[in-house]
């Protein structure tokens, strides 16, 4: 009987055509229903900060040397990733991530609390030949990145594109975006100031290169790496937070 059916559907255009509407409506429901809970389901950070235009050029590094396919950035709520990891990811804390780069595939560690963990120092020397810190690594290295001076022309037509898609940047933040990417590279200089001004004074000033003679790919990708993680302390609170017992009665 459903060969039967299966046959006469086939051989219908209009009926085959329904069929295959109706199909697809049913992946459509799936994929949009649940954005429809989102309120409910997404915790609230008050204290969520942006990246800097330094934190969003190293992001875009991170993206273009593909980065994202060895390391995921979100850890389960299985006991033996947050021992391993820390606090388990929230839906919270990639608000601001466009793309999302949770991954899913791990020839590397997760990466999702990796910001803090090391000095900068380290994270150049991990870069620079990956074996001189973690000898059992067959992660490649990328040596070229302390010596490409980074392009801060296009910061503020990425912050503008970001701000179209629900980040929200300010006028003065976008229109800083290459003055600010300097200054949280050269603690020195007198656009530092104005990066803790426009984006918190927790927000992280350093030469992440070793280097103060110029704004590197390597001093990027390093600020990025020094926030992943710590945008918010949501994850942290929410794990600290006491948990409500039922009473065995009711």
């Amino acid at each position: 009987m459903s060969e039967l059916l299966h046959r006469k559907l086939e051989r219908t255009a209009v009926g085959f055509m329904l069929a295959i509407v109706a199909a697809a409506s049913v992946g459509g429901i799936v994929e949009i229903a649940p954005l429809f809970t989102i309120p409910e389901t997404v915790e609230d950070a008050p204290d969520m900060r942006l990246y800097t235009p330094l934190e969003v050029a190293g992001r875009n590094i991170y993206v273009r040397e593909g980065c994202y396919a060895c390391h995921s950035q979100m850890i389960r709520t299985l006991r033996d990733e947050v021992e391993r990891y820390g606090p388990y990811s929230l839906a919270v804390e990639s608000k601001y991530d466009h793309p999302m780069l949770w991954g899913s595939k791990r020839t590397g560690p997760d990466l999702a609390r990796i910001g803090g963990k090391y000095s900068d120092l380290w994270h150049v020397a991990h870069l620079m030949n990956p074996r001189d810190v973690v000898p059992e690594s067959n992660m490649p290295s990328y040596r070229w990145l302390a010596t490409n001076e980074l392009d801060r022309s296009s910061l503020s037509q990425h912050l503008s594109a970001l701000r179209a898609v629900g980040v929200p940047y300010t006028d003065d933040m976008i229109a800083n975006a290459a003055a600010d990417a300097y200054g949280q590279a050269m603690p020195d200089s007198t656009q530092s100031s104005g990066v803790t001004e426009r984006y918190g004074d927790e927000t992280q000033v350093s030469a992440f290169d070793g280097v103060k003679t110029g704004v590197t790919e390597m001093d990027a990708l390093v600020a990025y790496l020094q926030i992943v993680g710590r945008l918010t302390k949501a994850a942290h609170d929410h794990t600290n937070a006491p948990q409500q017992v039922s009473n065995p009665e009711n």
